[in-house]
């Protein structure tokens, strides 16, 4: 074979890599402040992973669109809901009034939600936090250095939404938009888990 095309084949499939990994392919359908790109749609699958088959989340700490720092490490004890979105996203804006639901009606149960705001302005971020009422804290993500430190069970989609049980493990990824129904009863059986 030729060792240009092999080459130029290589070198297609890195891209092609680098774009799903991130969550977006380039050319710039949407705009974000990062200078246009087009999220790549989750079809809504579920994967649920048995206790001992977990990995464990990431380290993943910063500061909030709110200026707060926080860290995943610190919420260990309590089911996490990770959900990686932004404001271009037209299903994240989709599924913003049933993650809201879920965090409202669980927060009290151990539950806690942590929104990571990917290539995103953030104004335009904070924009969407208030349109669509988001009560829970989002890191600003802007660069994708949070999103691609969940390689172990990377979310691929904008937008994903992780389960982390008590132990700080990926328990659920959902790829793509999300509803009350299909969250709510995962999120309730991880936090039943012994």
């Amino acid at each position: 074979m030729n060792p240009r095309i092999s080459f130029a084949r290589a070198s297609v499939g890195v891209a092609a890599l680098v774009g799903v990994l991130s969550g977006c392919a380039g050319n710039g359908a949407s705009g974000d402040a990062a200078g246009g790109t087009r999220f790549v749609a989750g079809d809504g699958s579920t994967t649920q992973i048995a206790a001992a088959e977990r990995k464990p989340a990431p380290v993943a700490s910063g500061a909030t669109l709110d200026g707060k720092q926080v860290s995943l490490a610190d919420l260990r004890g309590k089911v996490v809901v990770v959900n990686f979105w932004a404001s271009w996203c037209a299903p994240c804006r989709g599924e913003a009034p049933s993650l809201e639901q879920v965090y409202t009606e669980n927060k009290g149960r151990g539950v806690e939600f942590l929104g990571v705001n990917f290539k995103d302005s953030a104004e335009n971020a904070k924009a969407f936090e208030r349109k669509f009422k988001v009560t829970y804290p989002s890191f600003h993500d802007a660069d994708g250095r949070i999103g691609l430190g969940f390689r172990e069970v990377p979310p691929n989609a904008i937008p994903s939404t992780l389960v982390l049980d008590k132990q700080g493990r990926i328990a659920v990824r959902i790829l793509g938009a999300t509803t009350y129904s299909k969250l709510n009863p995962l999120v309730a059986k991880v936090l039943a888990e012994k």
